[in-house]
């Protein structure tokens, strides 16, 4: 089977299974039936994505497929890992979670048939989007990941669900507009420019050509695109659907949105800040960005603090991280570009983590009010030890993944000359720690309710939360060379210029022994 082939059943592997368990009559067939379909759904996933992205760095030559409509590169290849790997994970910790709700009456079998058949289209529209070529499909594949997760969010069909679902998809669809006006504005420039027009529809083809494009006219798309695409990210002030989604949402869908769908739309935000750095500079983009990001850290760490829904307090912290990326996306240089890599890997992990955690305490507690939630640590030890281990990880203490990323951006700021940001960001991140430990306290310590079953939650809901906690522990003690290696040459496609490697090892070394 040809690398293109691989790519084209990577992409049709989640589709085909979800059109299987929609073709399926709910009442006629088991839940077992459904599990099986969406094991060998994200197995595929897993397989094929990790196989193709391992053939892309070891070769480093990107894959293309369908005419050059999808390609997978150094870029590409970060988000196809977190899609595979995250979608895998979430994919497992679902069928406890899913089997829990239905002994608990939450679900009837037509519900858990949607969600199977949905959780599947929701991994092919998000494979679409990282590996898309064309720039008009991107928009495409953002849109279709809405309407993939409104069924998702509103899963439970509650009327605080359906709101929720309604509210995303209605807030998502108006803000994605914004970016199809840019992206139109681009294709229809770059088609007057380039020599064959219809190359102009592929990213490929735009950005070694970007410095023949109208500076107005891009700097007007950057714009539509970065509100556009940037409500989709949660980024402040388009973020108002997110706490919502995430916290009405089954808690695996929940950890998709924050751990993935989100950098997703990131990515596109990035292939457009390549095309735009490559025609105006880095004044005008980094003007939008930091701000964006300064006031999506800021308003989120106050949002954080006086929530008490758990989940609540982890979607808003979606956005404190998401202006983060932001952040080291507008300071930009290779120290700031890697920074917003590192942060969209690591800061996947750690909310999938999380927002798995917050299943297993539905599951035990059947709340998400820090009102009820106690007494964790007598209550399912196991589950409160991960808890702990992942507000510590999220608060970016060391020695976790997240401590990496967010000191890289430190660097970053200093290094531009950006030190009042540097203050900012550093009273800002402080009540953040502040709110996610008080949390981590209330939750794991004092006494649990007398109605609260004591025993840990299935294995296979532990299973994947321990792989999750067990890397961003790894990744925070000592990153592994291939992610060093993948995050350059992702750095040095964005930045339109070879990364010095020697660079990026010794500021990542150097962190690790901080660690250590």
């Amino acid at each position: 089977m040809s690398l293109s082939t691989c790519m084209i059943v990577l992409m049709a592997a989640p589709l085909i299974a979800a059109l299987a368990i929609a073709a399926l009559p709910s009442k006629a067939f088991p839940r077992a039936v459904y599990e099986c379909i969406h094991v060998v759904s994200i197995g595929f996933v897993l397989a094929l994505g990790v196989y193709l992205v391992y053939v892309e760095f070891t070769t480093n030559t990107p894959i293309t497929a369908l005419s050059n409509w999808c390609r997978l590169d150094a870029l590409s290849s970060v988000f196809v890992t977190l899609i595979s790997i995250i979608g895998a994970l979430v994919g497992i910790f679902s069928i406890p979670y899913i089997q829990h709700d239905v002994d608990a009456g939450h679900m009837d079998a037509g519900q858990v048939k949607s969600y199977y058949a949905f959780y599947s289209l929701f991994l092919f529209t998000m494979l679409l989007a990282a590996l898309s070529n064309n720039i008009i499909m991107m928009w495409v594949c953002i849109e279709a990941t809405t309407l993939a997760t409104v069924f998702l969010v509103g899963a439970y069909k509650t009327k605080l669900a359906l709101e929720a679902a309604w509210k995303y998809i209605i807030v998502c669809a108006a803000g994605v507009a914004f970016g199809l006006y840019g992206t139109l504005l681009v294709y229809a420039n770059a088609a007057d420019v380039l020599d064959d027009p219809s190359q102009a529809i592929f990213w490929t083809s735009i950005v070694p050509n970007a410095d023949k494009l109208d500076p107005m006219l891009l700097a007007i798309s950057f714009t539509f695109v970065v509100i556009g695409f940037g409500t989709k990210a949660g980024l402040f002030p388009m973020h108002t659907w997110l706490p919502d989604a995430h916290s009405e949402a089954p808690s695996p869908v929940s950890a998709l949105l924050s751990g993935v769908l989100l950098k997703c739309a990131v990515l596109v935000i990035i292939r457009f800040y390549v095309i735009t750095v490559g025609c105006i500079g880095i004044v005008f983009p980094r003007a939008i960005l930091v701000t964006l990001g300064t006031l999506s850290v800021v308003y989120a760490a106050f949002a954080i603090f006086k929530q008490d829904d758990i989940k609540r307090k982890l979607a808003y912290s979606s956005t404190d991280n998401i202006g983060i990326v932001a952040l080291c996306l507008g300071l930009g240089g290779p120290l700031g570009i890697a920074a917003a890599l590192l942060h969209c890997i690591f800061h996947g992990c750690t909310k999938a983590l999380m927002f798995c955690l917050s299943g297993n305490i539905l599951m035990k507690y059947d709340s998400r009010s820090m009102r009820r939630v106690n007494g964790l640590l007598e209550v399912a030890p196991v589950t409160a030890v991960l808890f702990f281990v992942g507000c510590f990880a999220l608060s970016a203490f060391p020695p976790f993944a997240m401590f990496i990323s967010e000191i890289t951006m430190y660097f970053a700021a200093i290094v531009q000359g950006y030190l009042w940001l540097v203050i900012i960001l550093g009273l800002a991140l402080t009540v953040v720690v502040a709110a996610l430990a008080i949390m981590c306290v209330r939750v794991d310590f004092g006494h649990a309710p007398a109605d609260v079953k004591k025993g840990e939650v299935p294995v296979m809901a532990l299973v994947p939360e321990v792989i999750l906690a067990a890397v961003i522990l790894w990744f925070g003690i000592a990153v592994p060379q291939p992610v060093v290696e993948g995050v350059d040459n992702a750095t040095s496609i964005i930045v339109q210029e070879q990364v010095d490697p020697l660079y990026s090892d010794a500021l990542l070394t150097g962190i690790a022994q901080v660690n250590k």
